[in-house]
């Protein structure tokens, strides 16, 4: 699935994926203070209701919002983008860029090793 989410949907989506389901007052009041206006998170939540991103369920003239794109699918997506996009999709370039610019341990690189030789081993 190919979706990019800005980090005002994203935001939304985080809070979603943490409540399950939410009416927008919900949303709203999970975001960080100041709180945005409500009809700015109403809009934006229908607007990822439009592309798929979201469901509802209809109580009246209320909606109950909950996620259709899991944070599962997301996190991929947006990994085999970045990955794609900014390590030219090489495992080398990306595990030297955790070496150099976030200062990742050996130890960190025994457990990725470790992880690797037993999906070999599967």
């Amino acid at each position: 699935m190919k979706i990019h989410l800005n980090p005002k949907e994203e935001e939304v989506m985080n809070i979603l994926w943490k409540l399950k389901k939410g009416f927008v007052k919900e949303i709203v009041a999970e975001m960080p203070k100041p709180h945005p206006p409500y009809t700015s998170v109403s809009t934006l939540v229908r607007k990822l209701q439009e592309r798929g991103v979201v469901g509802f369920d209809a109580f009246g003239k209320t909606h109950r919002y909950y996620p259709i794109l899991s944070e599962e699918e997301y996190r991929k997506a947006s990994f085999s983008k970045l990955f794609k996009e900014y390590f030219n999709g090489s495992y080398e370039k990306m595990v030297s860029f955790f070496l150099k610019e976030q200062n990742a341990n050996i130890d960190d690189l025994e457990k990725i090793l470790t992880e690797i030789k037993n999906k070999e081993n599967k």
